[in-house]
């Protein structure tokens, strides 16, 4: 049996079925994915094509996300054999241990020795780079237009019941007059959105990370008046929905260290809404004297500061930040992390904090 998507596409215009086209060959796809990332995901970063593994194997694309984490990209121009799933997960191996230092040159060569790695990612993302939290997984994505049941069936098997990042996107090409068109549909969900009940060292531990920028906001600030916050643009203050009045979190300073857990006192609310309690009385942010400057007068709710009031169980200054090798990190502003670095990494705060 072989699976493909079906994607029929007609015309509004002319009122009829467009033809099926072809691609000349995997080049051809290879140079329209490298120049439109967005076609495979928007939120990728593209790091180098044809990517020479210590294998002396060849990776069509490697892609970053905003997470640090890198993705194979293997792409065939028709039907997925079998085989290309372990040529996937060879190359995934092949990736796992790469280190910062042989990424960056590999950006570095990509770029024609332009741009580095972490000015692509700025550029991209808005954000500065953690370089701790680089690499902590890998996903594999094969582009093909059909799928083999065997395929199928190993694929289904490795993501269901071992969890592993893997996944096909199917594409189709159709003529429309003299041009070819191109559409796109996933195979499943990814991992990470399909998972309802982890299981074993995946499961949640009901605590949350807070990865807390400074720059733009202060931990003083935090510290002193119970709060954490992320700045304008939803990429970083949605995730601090995730937060409900009761959770835990535990606040991490990227390239500084953990600095404070405490208990979320409300959700998340616009900075121009936020009360803080200061002898007695409600006031806001204008009303402070913050090191800071933070986006509390923005009527945008889409560009606005957002905030999250916590109650403090241990707060500590960012001079007396506790990094150690083995802690987990992340480049969301809130998260809820399913790995057994998490469980390690709270543990090991609970013990140092006297927690």
């Amino acid at each position: 049996m072989i699976l493909a998507i079906s994607q029929v596409i007609w015309s509004l215009d002319d009122k009829v079925q467009l033809q099926p086209a072809e691609l000349v060959n995997e080049k051809e796809l290879e140079d329209l994915l490298a120049e439109h990332i967005e076609i495979l995901n928007p939120d990728w970063l593209l790091i180098g094509r044809q990517v020479r593994t210590v294998a002396g194997k060849y990776i069509d694309l490697l892609c970053m996300d905003h997470d640090g984490d890198l993705v194979v990209v293997e792409l065939k121009k028709d039907l997925t054999p079998r085989e290309v799933t372990a040529q996937a997960i060879d190359y995934a191996s092949c990736m796992a241990d790469l280190t910062l230092e042989k990424l960056a040159e590999q950006y570095l060569q990509f770029s024609g020795g332009k741009v580095t790695i972490n000015e692509a990612y700025q550029k991209k993302y808005g954000t500065v780079l953690d370089e701790d939290s680089i690499n902590q997984n890998v996903k594999m994505v094969i582009v093909a237009a059909k799928m083999d049941d065997s395929t199928e069936r190993i694929i289904r098997y490795l993501r269901e019941k071992y969890e592993v990042d893997i996944n096909i996107m199917f594409f189709n090409v159709v003529l429309c007059g003299t041009k070819r068109l191109i559409s796109h549909a996933w195979f499943e969900k990814d991992v990470e959105e399909q998972r309802p009940a982890p299981k074993s060292i995946r499961q949640w531990n009901q605590e949350y990370y807070v990865s807390f920028g400074t720059g733009e906001r202060s931990w003083v600030d935090a510290q002193k008046y119970g709060f954490i916050s992320a700045g304008g643009g939803t990429w970083y203050s949605n995730t601090l929905k995730l937060l409900s009045p009761g959770d835990r979190v535990w606040v991490n300073i990227p390239h500084t260290g953990y600095v404070g857990v405490g208990t979320v006192r409300k959700e998340v609310q616009q900075a121009k809404d936020v009360r803080f309690s200061i002898d007695g009385q409600q006031v806001g942010f204008s009303d402070l004297h913050t090191e800071a400057d933070y986006l509390y007068s923005s009527e945008d709710p889409i560009n606005a500061e957002y905030v999250v009031l916590v109650d403090w169980v241990k707060t500590v200054p960012e001079s007396q930040a506790v990094k150690e090798i083995g802690f987990f990190c992340n480049q969301n502003s809130v998260c809820r992390p399913r790995d057994q670095k998490w469980v390690y990494t709270v543990e090991r705060l609970k013990k140092v904090w006297g927690i």
